[in-house]
């Protein structure tokens, strides 16, 4: 397969939660490879810094502030996008929060929040694009990033759990429907990558002993290991796939019981 199945140049894609971590990353991994990228999260300056370094590199860059409980502030942030850029070509759906909270200590504050960004806002973005993919009808790209914790449970995780669960769902269900204007739908489904938000839990002896015993290959995954999968689903040399779920975890997900 010719490497230019994967080439990005003449697309626009928005992502979602772009401020650090995996929403960054995806960002630089899209821009390299040749899209305009409009970096969408609520800490604006931290955009603008990314969008700076991303220009001194030769790639087109926008920030838009966004935030995904908030239908007007999504609007507002496509439209934007769409005067610079034009219609959304690829739409990373990667924003979300954390917050572990056991069972039986959880409000209904902590259950509600979490499914108002990480599943209903997931919702709300990728409605807004799929909307205006299916009116421009030149079809599009939407990966919604899921994670492991849609597949299986983990403890004081039942409400980020549920959300990514149905995320999963949303996922094949829009693919169902949007085939038919070419509109593909993934998911990519992380386990644990290292992050600026998980970095101190893991770098203790009770991180590092967790991994060793629960992931097969007995590491973190990288950032670099997300770039493989995500240009496959946002480009051509994904042209065939459509309500797939790309799980990225060393194996943890098949891990014995």
């Amino acid at each position: 397969m010719s490497d230019q199945r994967f080439d990005l140049h003449g697309k626009t894609a928005l992502i979602t939660g772009a401020s650090s971590g995996l929403g960054a990353h995806f960002a630089r991994v899209l821009a390299a490879a040749g899209a305009r990228v409009v970096l969408a999260a609520r800490r604006a300056e931290r955009l603008e810094a990314l969008v700076t370094d991303l220009r001194s590199q030769g790639q087109e860059a926008l920030a838009v502030t966004m935030d995904v409980t908030d239908s007007d502030s999504i609007d507002a942030g496509f439209q934007q996008a769409e005067q610079t850029f034009g219609v959304i070509d690829i739409l990373v759906n990667n924003a979300g929060i954390g917050d572990p909270v056991p069972f039986l200590d959880m409000t209904e504050g902590n259950w509600r929040s979490m499914m108002d960004t990480n599943l209903d806002g997931a919702w709300r973005v990728a409605h807004r694009a799929t909307v205006a993919m299916a009116k421009a009808g030149k079809g599009g790209s939407v990966i919604n990033i899921a994670s492991i914790l849609g597949l299986r449970v983990g403890a004081a995780l039942s409400h980020y759990a549920v959300a990514k669960a149905g995320v999963v769902q949303l996922t094949k269900a829009m693919a169902m429907e949007l085939a038919r204007n070419d509109i593909r739908v993934n998911a990519i489904a992380p386990g644990y990558f290292r992050t600026e938000m998980n970095t101190d839990y893991f770098d203790t002896d009770k991180g590092q002993d967790y991994i060793r015993s629960k992931v097969p290959m007995r590491r973190l995954g990288q950032l670099e290991e997300l770039s493989g999968p995500l240009l496959l689903l946002a480009s051509e040399a994904g042209s065939f796939m459509t309500g797939t779920i790309i799980n990225v975890d060393g194996g943890h997900v098949n891990n014995s019981l």
